[in-house]
């Protein structure tokens, strides 16, 4: 699998609702919600996820050089942070993994906003946000299945630009290294992903102790 972009056209996954309701502010056992709301709210998500088409890809790749600064991937990749470094530490490889909901829920919301629907645009934003979170779980977790068989497994949590002192600009190499234009993501000029609700994030390789 080192070397070569995995691309994933289709990644299908149901709706993370505990995780949309939270991001929509609602907490379990502190927020009391009425059964009407949760059913227009819930139709809200069923029409944002029937807009979603979840798309990903993954690439691995060795850690060349790690110095608690800089992180040198093969390909002549570097990033320069402390915490990435850190986070890094103990680590041969490393895989790029990005994701995205696709275009037409952006449109949605956009749609629903300029009609004042917000109720509407803010539930769909949410499970938007949501499922391209989600869609990296989905990747995580494929990737771990894939490298189990070596005896090895991706550390348990993920580090995305823009976190701490890795910078939003290091997007841009990332976006780069897995080609994110084959599933339809473009980067703006500030580092930015488009559409909006598309994701990257890298993580580490270890041994299974």
């Amino acid at each position: 699998m080192s070397g070569s972009v995995n691309i994933l056209e289709r990644i299908i996954i149901a709706p993370p609702m505990s995780a949309i309701y939270q991001r929509l502010g609602f907490r379990k056992k502190a927020t009391q919600i009425s059964d009407a709301l949760r059913r227009e709210t819930d139709r809200h998500i069923e029409e944002a996820n029937s807009l979603i088409t979840l798309k990903g890809l993954y690439l691995r790749l060795a850690v060349d050089a790690n110095d608690g600064q800089r992180v040198v991937l093969e390909g002549d990749v570097s990033f320069t942070s402390t915490k990435l470094a850190a986070f890094l530490g103990g680590c041969r490889e490393v895989v790029l993994m990005g994701a995205t909901a696709g275009s037409p829920v952006m449109d949605a919301i956009r749609e629903k906003t300029l009609r004042q629907e917000m109720t509407a645009a803010v539930v769909y934003d949410a499970t938007a946000s949501e499922m391209a979170d989600a869609a990296l779980d989905w990747i995580t977790g494929f990737v771990n299945r894939q490298i189990r068989r070596e005896g090895k497994s991706l550390l348990p949590r993920r580090f995305s630009a823009g976190y701490g002192d890795f910078e939003l600009e290091n997007q841009k190499a990332i976006f780069d290294k897995l080609r994110m234009d084959k599933i339809g993501v473009a980067l703006s000029e500030r580092f930015v992903l488009i559409p909006e609700k598309s994701v990257t994030a890298i993580s580490g390789i270890r041994p299974i102790s």
